[in-house]
């Protein structure tokens, strides 16, 4: 809404807010009072195949050392109206949402203009971010570079510390650019300086190798289990070795309060079944 820009409170003072979160999950959930993590990665090369992702194994790692797991990714191209659109989405939720990519000058970048439409606020010059490209290109920054200091009306700045082009935030969404070299010591300022408090116990994962059984075998187990362990997640994988035979990783995941016994009623009815199985090391 307009005028209501990042709401800079600690991370847990969030925690006790509704979360409603769709469509691609990773395999744990995110607790219901706490925000999702939300991955939005942009750029019409990426779904050509022009460039492979490269934000999402570094995200993935960033926030699972601050004990948090990614909720969601989205890969978008440069379309501005399917990016107003997801963003007029995310906005209506309370998710914590890093978007990487389309925030130039040039006519294929579009986030910022999606993100000033879906908020239904103008596209202005942010007068710190003018001040930092003039600082740092002089005479060149106009009339071009200064473009990308406009921002969604209401936008914190991002510094960037390799030239001085700063991205945003509005609200608990982030924009990055798509340069690894500049988002990801930006993504680390605003994890330093907007959420110094998030955290929560890294999920740990118990898994077993299942030889010469379909899961439909197994799925009543695994129904059962579901049920009995709500706070867990059961995952699946099936393959096929050389010899025609089949495997199948079945596993849970989750806190360490609730794995080691969801884990034991897996353990226990794949043996009952019969199927011979290994238990993997715990992870």
């Amino acid at each position: 809404m307009p005028g209501d820009p990042l709401r800079e409170r600690p991370f847990e003072d969030r925690s006790k807010r509704h979360v409603t979160t769709s469509a691609v999950r990773c395999t744990v959930a995110t607790p219901t009072n706490t925000p999702g993590i939300v991955a939005l990665i942009i750029g019409d090369e990426l779904l050509t195949g022009k460039r492979q992702d490269k934000h999402l194994p570094h995200l993935i790692e960033t926030f699972r050392a601050r004990g948090r797991e990614i909720d969601e990714v989205h890969y978008l191209g440069d379309d501005r109206a399917r990016l107003t659109a997801f963003l007029r989405g995310s906005f209506a939720r309370d998710d914590l949402v890093f978007c990487f990519g389309g925030i130039g000058a040039t006519p294929d970048d579009h986030t910022r203009q999606a993100a000033a439409a879906a908020l239904g606020v103008p596209v202005v010059a942010h007068p710190e971010a003018v001040a930092f490209i003039e600082q740092q290109f002089g005479a060149a920054a106009h009339p071009h570079r200064v473009l990308m200091a406009e921002f969604p009306q209401g936008a914190l700045i991002i510094p960037n510390p390799v030239n001085r082009v700063a991205a945003f935030s509005v609200r608990d969404h982030h924009f990055f650019p798509g340069f690894p070299q500049m988002a990801w010591p930006m993504l680390d300022w605003v994890l330093a300086t907007h959420y110094p408090s998030m955290g929560g116990e890294a999920a740990i994962e118990r898994m077993m190798v299942v030889h010469d059984a379909g899961e439909s075998q197994l799925l009543p187990l695994m129904n059962e289990n579901v049920a009995r362990y709500p706070r867990v997640r059961l995952f699946s994988l099936p393959s096929f070795v050389v010899d025609g035979k089949r495997r199948l990783e079945l596993g849970v995941r989750g806190a360490s309060a609730d794995v080691d016994e969801a884990f034991e009623h897996l353990r226990a009815g794949v043996a009952a079944s019969g199927f011979p199985f290994q238990v993997v090391e715990r992870s």
